[in-house]
């Protein structure tokens, strides 16, 4: 992301028009890094985010929610004390920096004052710094005493910029021609180390807007007299960067470089969020899936050890059959098997505190021990083993989303089984979330995210409506709404083809997929979120489609 001082010159440009009269109605840190700043102008309410950390540094105007935390930091509630209601007079861009100051008229019902708050954007080293005529008030992130800086930043110091970098500045031509004329392999290098305020993707616009080898005129004109034509820049379909103006093809070109910067951050900040709440999701379900087989371990060797229980049960048959033959005291016994055609014997162990009668009433209790034992575990095998698969089933949802609203429920569902806490600020009952949806010649397609919305979307189709899942595979629950119509064999493909795409069975081919009527799926009572069994279902194999050319666009 550019985020050098050419780009920011823009930002500070816009943000002046956008922002200079308005007040500031709100402040918020939703991060360590990060403050937020509701500004009620002539044309709305504005949020305005400053991003502080290492990466992704920036200023911004955006429309994402973003969680607060119960308590507000230090910093926040300076900033609150200070600057609620404050008029915002003037945003500059001071020297050609990484800096941007906003002026701000602040008056309270005793007082009133001028202040100015800096925000510096400057990867690692971003930080937000409030001022009163030029004495620091309050610093995001401030510096000890016994620091070893050249820098002081706490308060009641007087503020200094951070130095400048040994570099000519961009409106010096004379110094850029005669760094230029020096021969370089890589013109965009030397121009991004030489030239203040250009970074290494910005130079590389420039050295390939003027064919290779631009002069420090023309760099000059490319920072201060070119018409700007911000975008949005896109790689394998997916937004890539943000820039002011770009030579690249694929882009989507945007009215105003804040709006591009807005669009392109909100990309990065919602595929942020989907994929640290994606190995949430997965490392509680993860958890949670290595206790279950662990414990379904525990029990096979439980079953293992019963398997002897009719050996137990012959030796007190045995045993009782030759209570004659057996003399108390003895240590062993060996006994015909008469189970045995080929007449074999069995040597039967004796405990010698024991009679011939109490030791073969021994063999029987243990021998009805390890059956009753073997009855139980067999149920605990069947129900750890149904808790298995309901939580590969989960897995195998999280492992199918593609965007954030996949995740919502299923949240919520590994909440409810007490795998995951939601925070405070979370515990409030979301919207439910739409189902995926795709058009196929008149008909709806319904296809589920999760289990949560697996189960709701059974429940709404009708009677004749088309339900379908794939055989022996984990997967959405995928439903065509048929309004009393016969279903033509192309929708039904699609709907197979959209089922295998969204199942366990998406990187293979030929999934075989079940359909029949929704009147022929039962949910049975206290099943698992998801679980349903079906009747009267025909299979047809389907290769997994997406189908995105005919999903609606609901996220």
């Amino acid at each position: 992301m550019p985020q050098d001082a050419f780009t920011i010159k823009y930002i500070a440009e816009e943000l002046k028009n956008a922002l200079t009269g308005g007040k500031i109605s709100k402040i918020t840190q939703p991060a360590r890094d990060e403050l937020t700043f509701i500004i009620y102008t002539a044309k709305g309410n504005v949020k305005l985010d400053a991003c502080l950390s290492a990466q992704d540094s920036r200023l911004s105007l955006s429309a994402d929610e973003k969680p607060v935390p119960q308590n507000a930091p230090n910093f926040c509630m300076l900033l609150r004390k200070h600057l609620q209601n404050a008029e915002i007079s003037d945003v500059r861009q001071p020297d050609f920096e990484r800096i941007i100051y906003f002026d701000l008229k602040c008056v309270s019902d005793f007082s009133a004052s001028v202040m100015r708050l800096y925000f510096e954007i400057m990867g690692k080293y971003s930080n937000a710094v409030l001022c009163e005529n030029g004495v620091i008030v309050g610093a995001l992130k401030t510096t000890a005493i016994g620091d070893n800086t050249k820098r002081v930043l706490f308060g009641g110091v007087k503020y200094q910029p951070p130095e400048p970098q040994d570099k000519i500045n961009p409106d010096d031509v004379a110094a850029m021609d005669c760094v230029l004329l020096t021969p370089c392999p890589d013109k965009a290098k030397q121009i991004s180390e030489k030239i203040k305020g250009i970074c290494y993707a910005t130079a590389l616009e420039i050295v390939n807007f003027y064919g290779g080898n631009p002069t420090g005129s023309e760099i000059y004109d490319y920072i201060f007299n070119m018409r700007r034509e911000p975008c949005v820049t896109y790689l394998d379909g997916n937004p890539h960067d943000f820039k002011v103006r770009s030579s690249e093809k694929d882009k989507k070109i945007y009215p105003d470089l804040l709006q591009a910067q807005s669009e392109y951050y909100s990309y990065v900040y919602n595929k942020k969020l989907f994929s640290g709440k994606k190995h949430r999701l997965e490392s509680a379900l993860s958890a949670a899936v290595k206790k279950t087989e662990k414990r379904l371990a525990a029990i096979r060797q439980k079953l293992l050890d019963c398997r002897d229980a009719e050996d137990i049960k012959l030796k007190g048959e045995l045993l009782t059959a030759n209570l004659y033959a057996v003399k108390r005291g003895d240590d062993r016994f060996k006994a015909v098997n008469y189970y045995d055609a080929n007449g074999g014997t069995v040597e039967i162990q004796l405990d010698t505190a024991l009679t011939p009668a109490q030791n073969a009433q021994k063999y029987y209790k243990k021998y009805a021990k390890l059956k009753r034992t073997q009855t139980s575990v067999c149920l605990q095998q069947d129900e750890t083993l149904q808790k298995l698969d309901y939580l590969n089933g989960i897995a195998s949802n999280i492992r199918a989303a593609e965007n954030i609203f996949d995740l919502e429920e299923t949240e919520q569902e590994l909440t409810q089984l007490g795998l995951l806490k939601l925070p405070p600020e979370r515990k409030k009952k979301p919207a439910e979330i739409p189902y995926r949806v795709y058009f196929a010649d008149g008909f709806e397609i319904l296809a589920g995210r999760n289990n949560v919305q697996n189960d709701r979307l059974t429940r709404s189709l009708a009677p004749e409506d088309i339900w379908l899942h794939t055989q022996k595979y984990h997967s959405s629950h995928v439903g065509i709404v048929t309004g009393g119509r016969e279903v033509p064999d192309n929708v039904l493909l699609t709907a197979a083809e959209i089922c295998a795409y969204y199942s366990d069975g998406r990187e293979g081919n030929k999934i075989p997929v079940d359909y029949t009527r929704k009147k022929y799926v039962k949910k049975p009572p206290k099943s698992n979120a998801g679980f349903v069994i079906y009747t009267n279902y025909e299979t047809l194999l389907a290769d997994p489609d997406g189908h995105g050319e005919k999903a609606k666009k609901n996220e």
